[in-house]
């Protein structure tokens, strides 16, 4: 997990660290709400975990909108 923090990937994946930023809080948001995660291997890892690895696989993205 503290690789994902500290790879470049992810930040250029959603185009900067502040879009990173607004995309991670309103994904744990939704999952603390109850919404379901959008990768299968969630055994054993935490939300946050969860939602780096959305963002790696493509399952999220940032929108404007």
């Amino acid at each position: 997990m503290i690789e994902e923090l500290k790879s470049d990937e992810v930040i250029k994946k959603v185009g900067g660290r502040f879009k990173l930023t607004a995309l991670v809080q309103k994904r744990l948001g939704e999952l603390m709400q109850g919404a379901r995660p959008l990768i299968e291997d969630i055994e054993g890892r935490t939300t946050i975990e969860i939602v780096f690895q959305e963002i790696l696989r493509d399952k999220i993205t940032f929108s404007d909108t």
